[in-house]
């Protein structure tokens, strides 16, 4: 890779931001790829905050996050609209995926817990997600929301997501080892690829359309 080529990649500013106001929900996000993993997180939901929490710290991400919605009625509304912004957002500051290196894994222990992740930058939305958590409360949120918001965030993003819980007992364990394994994919898979230079990594020379 050239010169040029390098500065061109540390040159381009991978950031966005996005606001949505629905009847539901209101929410501000914004999202640095390119950050150390600072996180500044409020959305009315401890056990919300922390899964955010982890994407951004283990895959330095910057994230500031502000959510408030109709809770009144539960945190399907919040906890999916979260989902959704964090996922455009993550669209939008990509932009066209030149450069990376498009795919990325992780397998991520905690304590008694394994789960497997992949991601493929496609910009085909798909999700395949296990959690082993249906019909279970993990802390604040029901188990069922973390495959939700797992589902949620792959379909907007445009990626194609393979998630599942390998081995574990305690509920929030495997819930923060998914959000850990998450942030570890998907710092790989954007990550620019030194022999890439500024190539689509595809055949058909685009992934947006």
């Amino acid at each position: 890779m050239g010169q040029s080529e390098q500065n061109h990649q540390q040159s381009v500013q991978r950031s966005a931001s996005i606001e949505r106001k629905t009847g539901e929900t209101e929410i501000l996000l914004t999202l640095d790829l390119d950050g150390q993993g600072a996180y500044e997180i409020d959305t009315g939901n401890g056990f919300l905050d922390h899964m955010v929490s982890q994407i951004a710290r283990h895959g330095l991400f910057d994230i500031k996050l502000t959510a408030k919605g109709d809770t009144n009625v539960g945190w399907h509304h919040l906890v999916e609209d979260v989902a959704i912004c964090l996922g455009r957002t993550f669209g939008q500051a990509l932009g066209e995926p030149r450069g990376i290196r498009r795919m990325g894994h992780a397998i991520v222990p905690l304590d008694e817990t394994l789960v497997r992740v992949a991601v493929d930058w496609s910009g085909r939305g798909h999700a395949s997600v296990e959690t082993t958590l249906d019909d279970i409360m993990v802390e604040t949120l029901s188990g069922d929301l973390i495959g939700h918001f797992l589902e949620s965030f792959a379909l907007e993003a445009k990626i194609n997501l393979h998630a599942k819980v390998l081995e574990g007992t305690s509920p929030h364990h495997k819930a923060e080892a998914l959000c850990k394994a998450l942030a570890r994919a998907l710092r790989d898979a954007i990550e620019p690829d030194p022999r890439a230079g500024d190539q689509v990594p595809s055949t058909k020379d685009t992934l947006s359309s």
